[in-house]
């Protein structure tokens, strides 16, 4: 006797139907902590944009984040506090001008900051921040010559060698750190009392990094092939600063983003004033808008969101609410599939440097997203309008671009073909393989693996499915589970890799599979929910949360349900959990990040998830079992 689930599958299904917006998406919000918060005060501050409302706003939205030690935190459970983030929210409410040092609370950071080492030991991301607005001075040579950019992509060493995401930011900084572009205002803050020896102040000590031999190596890879191009060294440099911005330009969205993305923007709009662009030129004057429209508002307070999430949202609920029996014919089915079908792209990006035969047809992440199509939100989108009638010419455009996306290893990426070589692991920059590269991962191998064999009816002997399995298999982790990339992290990745192992026609009693059945059992919490910490990203190992979630739990759940013929205890203990036992869970658990950036940086919350994954969870059961 299955449990009663129809109630809350029937409120879920309210929830959405009520927050749905009048374009059809659903644009909940994307939170990543305040670190977007900060740099927004310190990015209107500079261009003398004063719109006091919103910097006042953020002011107090990052103020109340601060913990009792000073510090601020990435996540609830991490230790003490995260030394760049609060070096952040430091520098932006001094420089917002409503905070000065002599006030407590940033006695109390500063203290906290010096206890963790100073400015010396702030992540790449805060250093370059630091450095162009004045803090910090660029080391002597810039590791990277500009005419890096000209390097072919099919040569010994190219920027398409880099990960798009990484790439976006990268050549903004590049042409910075040529100029050694730096701009502060006579009222800008002045941080030399966060260095621990006054020799930092003086000295280029902060960019240690670029002295390593890893960075040197490059470095005399990146000389060798600049060396053979041919033409005068004033021509290929002028040549080079002009394809920057060409490049720049060229990627810049229809609200005057730089690929949606507010970081690239943010080092964008610094190399064009570096270029000679006054402040009020139309291209930052757009850009700066387009960041601001990012604002979405959390418990009151506005919150500068890294990019929207409504194509990923709309995908997933939409496909979420067909699961749980809502029809195709739905109102709501057919506003958010419209939606859909207006965000598939037809455009050519860089993606095309490695998948030439390819042709546009995938999504993006966000709204408004012309260039930068992924395979999760192809497929997810794909799941959506798998019986939509008048999509089914959009259908095969977007199945066709996710099925030329698969490596040559056999798994999927997330952006980009083959962008994966080995030299990048070696830069002395924390987690490189996944920041500078786009290899194949069990997340987004296992959730195609799962598109494919339960939409398209394509499984193995399948060239496609049977490739994608083999990776899967293969990289499973020794304990039975599977690291995923772009999720919190060992429950996601393992989610993912056992709904696409089934879907693909792997048997339940296949030894991988029940490895990973066995991990999923051993690791349940005794409420019968899941909870894993973002330190699992950090050290890259599983580290659990001691209290479990909602999107975990139902990660968990839906998991075993697709490799389990029966509803097992270890599920029904995990419906529980969601039906009931959720609301004893502590506040700070409702909020906890569970998407992944850039592990020991980058963290999102998203605030749909607990809903959309409950609902599938409990749709795949009642499914399923009744």
């Amino acid at each position: 006797m299955i449990q009663p689930v129809q109630p809350e599958i029937d409120r879920l299904i309210q929830r959405f139907k009520t927050d749905q917006t009048a374009n059809g998406a659903w644009e909940y919000p994307f939170e990543m902590g305040i670190t977007p918060d900060a740099y927004m005060i310190i990015l209107l501050t500079i261009l003398d944009m004063k719109d006091e409302t919103l910097i006042a706003s953020l002011v107090e939205r990052i103020a109340s984040k601060q913990e009792d030690n000073g510090a601020w935190k990435l996540f609830h459970d991490e230790k003490e506090g995260n030394l760049s983030l609060t070096i952040e929210a430091y520098y932006a409410l001094l420089y917002s001008g409503h905070y000065e040092k002599n006030d407590p609370p940033m006695r109390k950071a500063r203290q906290f900051i010096l206890s963790k080492g100073g400015i010396k030991k702030a992540k790449l991301f805060t250093k370059f921040m630091l450095t162009i607005t004045g803090q910090i001075k660029w080391p002597l040579v810039f590791p990277i010559p500009l005419e890096f950019i000209l390097l072919p992509p099919n040569g010994l060493i190219s920027m398409y060698d880099f990960s798009v995401y990484s790439r976006v930011h990268f050549i903004p900084l590049l042409l910075l750190g040529h100029k050694k572009f730096r701009i502060r205002r006579s009222s800008s803050p002045n941080l030399k009392d966060l260095y621990i020896k006054k020799e930092e102040r003086e000295e280029e000590q902060l960019w240690e990094e670029f002295r390593t031999g890893e960075y040197r190596s490059l470095f005399s890879k990146v000389q060798e092939g600049v060396s053979s191009l041919i033409g005068l060294p004033h021509s290929l440099h002028s040549l080079a600063k002009a394809s920057i911005k060409r490049y720049m330009t060229d990627r810049i969205e229809s609200d005057g983003t730089f690929y949606n993305y507010f970081s690239a923007t943010f080092f964008m709009i610094f190399a064009f004033l570096a270029l000679g662009y006054s402040k009020d030129d139309p291209i930052i004057t757009k850009a700066v808008d387009g960041l601001k429209a990012m604002v979405t508002s959390i418990d009151g307070h506005p919150h500068i969101q890294f990019t929207t999430a409504s194509v990923w949202n709309t995908a997933l609920i939409s496909y979420a609410l067909q699961e749980s029996g809502v029809s195709i014919q739905d109102p709501t089915i057919q506003k958010a599939n419209s939606y859909l079908l207006s965000q598939q792209q037809d455009k050519y990006g860089d993606w095309v440097i490695h998948n030439p035969q390819a042709v546009p047809g995938g999504w993006g992440f966000s709204h408004g997203s012309t260039l930068n199509p992924d395979v999760d939100d192809t497929t997810a989108s794909l799941r959506a309008l798998a019986h939509q009638q008048n999509a089914q010419n959009s259908w095969q455009r977007g199945l066709r671009f996710t099925l030329s996306m698969q490596n040559n290893d056999g798994g999927f990426p997330a952006f980009e073909r083959n962008v994966d070589k080995s030299w990048i692991t070696y830069l002395p920059i924390e987690n490189a393989d996944f920041i500078l590269s786009d290899p194949s991962t069990a997340d987004l191998t296992g959730r195609t693996l799962e598109f494919l064999g339960n939409f398209v009816n394509i499984k193995n002997p399948n060239n496609v499915s049977k490739q994608a399995s083999k990776w899967l298999i293969r990289h499973q982790e020794s304990n039975g589970s599977w690291f995923g990339r772009w999720g919190v992290c060992y429950i996601y990745g393992t989610w993912a890799a056992l709904t696409g192992l089934a879907a693909a026609g792997y048997s339940c009693e296949h030894y991988a599979i029940q490895k990973a059945v066995n991990w999923l059992k051993k690791i349940q919490n005794e409420d019968g929910g899941w909870g894993e910490s973002c330190y699992s990203d950090i050290h890259r190992m599983y580290i659990p949360l001691g209290t479990s979630t909602v999107t975990q739990t139902a990660w968990g759940v839906d998991a075993l349900i697709a490799v389990s013929d029966q509803p097992t205890p270890t599920i029904e203990r995990g419906i529980t959990f969601l039906l009931n036992k959720k609301n004893e869970t502590p506040n700070w658990a409702k909020t906890y990040p569970v998407g992944q950036g850039l592990a020991g940086y980058i963290y999102w919350h998203y605030h749909s998830y607990e809903y959309l994954f409950s609902l599938l969870a409990l749709s795949h059961y009642r499914n399923k079992y009744s």
